[in-house]
C-alpha cells in the first residue's frame, strides 16, 4: 500500500509542515529552562521513555495483538508529546511552559529512543523474516526529516518573528489537512485489517492512552511536583504525536507498515477526547488548588 505514489509524496510533505509549524513554536530558551528547572523535566521524560514503553508492551501482550499491531501501538508509545499538550495544558491549568519544554527534549531525544524501541519491538513479536530493523542511515534520514524543519522552524521565530505568528495557524490548517488525507489513503488501502482489528486495537489503544495520562498525572505527584506541573505531564505523555508514528509505519523507506500505522490512527482520534474529559475533571477536584499554584507557578 505504501507504494502509492500521492502517499509516498504526502507523507514528508505533512511530516515537514508538522515540524516546521512545532519549531516556530519553539524558542532556545525552552532548552535552557531544562538547566533552570531540571526536575520536572527529568521526571516527565522519565515517564515518557521509560514508564510508557514498559505500560505499553505490557498491553500489547495483554491483548494478545497481531504482532504488526503491537509493534505500532509500540511505535506510538516511543513517539513524544504532541503539540496539542500545549493547548490542553492550558485548558486544564497545567503548566505550559514545562509543556513546551518536554514537547523540545523530547522530541530531539525521541529521534534516537524511537529507533531502539522499535527495533526491540521488531525482533520480540515479528518473525525473523518480517521484521525489518532501522538501521543507522534510516534513522539518520529520520533525524534529517524531522530536526530538519524544527531548526528552520526556530531560526524564523527568532529572526522574523511576525512572520512565524501570522503563519502559526495556516500551517496548523495545511498539518491537519495532509494528517487527513495521510489517515484516509492508509485506512481505505488497508481497510480489511482496520475492519477487523479495531475492536481489539481500539481497545488497547483507549487503555494506553488511560494509562498515559495516569502516569503523567499520579507519578510526578508522588515526587513531589505540583497539580499544574502534573497535569502538565499528564497531558504532555498522553497527547502523542501520532502524525510522526503514522509517518514512520507508512514511509516506503522505513518501516513500510500500513498495519502498524493503525494502533497511531485510532488512537489520535480517541486521545482528544480523554484529554478533554481530564481536564475537566482536574479541574473539577482541584479547581482552587489550581487557582492558587498559578501565579507562583514556574517550570520547576
Amino acid at each position: 500500500m505504501t507504494n502509492d505514489p500521492l502517499l509516498t509524496l504526502a507523507l514528508p510533505i505533512a511530516l515537514g509542515i508538522i515540524m516546521l509549524g512545532l519549531g516556530m513554536s519553539l524558542t532556545l530558551d525552552d532548552f535552557k529552562r531544562v538547566a533552570r528547572y531540571p526536575k520536572p523535566v527529568l521526571i516527565g521524560l522519565g515517564c515518557q521513555i521509560l514508564l510508557l514503553p514498559l505500560a505499553c508492551f505490557g498491553i500489547a501482550l495483554g491483548f494478545e495483538l497481531e504482532p504488526a499491531l503491537a509493534v505500532g501501538l509500540m511505535l506510538l508509545a516511543a513517539s513524544p508529546g504532541g503539540t496539542s499538550a500545549n493547548l490542553y495544558s492550558h485548558l486544564a491549568h497545567g503548566d505550559v511552559a514545562l509543556n513546551i519544554t518536554l514537547t523540545a527534549v523530547n522530541s530531539v531525544i525521541a529521534i534516537l529512543t524511537m529507533p531502539i524501541i522499535v527495533n526491540l519491538s521488531l525482533i520480540y513479536f515479528m518473525t525473523a523474516d518480517q521484521a525489518i530493523p532501522l538501521q543507522f542511515t534510516k534513522v539518520l534520514q529520520v533525524f534529517v526529516i524531522v530536526l530538519g524543519p524544527v531548526a528552520i522552524g526556530m531560526l524564523l521565530k527568532s529572526k522574523l518573528p511576525n512572520f512565524a505568528q501570522r503563519m502559526e495557524k495556516p500551517v496548523k490548517i495545511m498539518s491537519a489537512l495532509f494528517l487527513a488525507l495521510i489517515v484516509v489513503l492508509a485506512m481505505v488501502q488497508d481497510w480489511q485489517t482496520l475492519v477487523d482489528y479495531a475492536p481489539v486495537v481500539g481497545a488497547a489503544a483507549l487503555l494506553f492512552n488511560l494509562v498515559s495520562m495516569a502516569v503523567g498525572y499520579y507519578v510526578p505527584q508522588l515526587l513531589s511536583l505540583n497539580k499544574r506541573q502534573s497535569i502538565a505531564i499528564g497531558m504532555e505523555i498522553g497527547i502523542h504525536n501520532g502524525t510522526l508514528a503514522i509517518a514512520l509505519a507508512l514511509s516506503p523507506v522505513l518501516l513500510n507498515n500500513a498495519t502498524m500505522a493503525i494502533p497511531a490512527a485510532i488512537y489520535s482520534i480517541i486521545m482528544f477526547f480523554t484529554a478533554a474529559l481530564f481536564g475537566l475533571w482536574v479541574n473539577w477536584r482541584h479547581g482552587d488548588e489550581l487557582k492558587e499554584e498559578e501565579p507562583e507557578a514556574q517550570a520547576g
